[in-house]
């Protein structure tokens, strides 16, 4: 993951600090995601490293994240 932080203007620090992060349930020991949506809702979510929690965050808007959760199905970024 690069070192970018991208929060979104109305979701800044504090609420990155209060989101209910939820572990991946297809982690593994070295391949580890943490999500959690801010806002109540859905829309946006931020997604980040459960191993570096004071690290980076993507935040995503709804359609970004379906869009991304459809591409991770298909295998588009598998590294293999």
């Amino acid at each position: 993951m690069n070192d970018v932080r991208m929060p979104m203007p109305s979701h800044g620090e504090d609420a990155l600090l209060a989101a209910p992060w939820r572990t991946s349930s297809r982690s593994q020991t070295s391949n580890c995601v943490e999500v959690a949506p801010l806002g109540g809702g859905m829309d946006p979510v931020a997604l980040r490293d459960s191993k570096d929690r004071g690290g980076p965050v993507l935040i995503f808007g709804r359609t970004q994240w379906t869009d991304f959760i459809a591409s991770t199905k298909d295998g588009e970024f598998d590294l293999n």
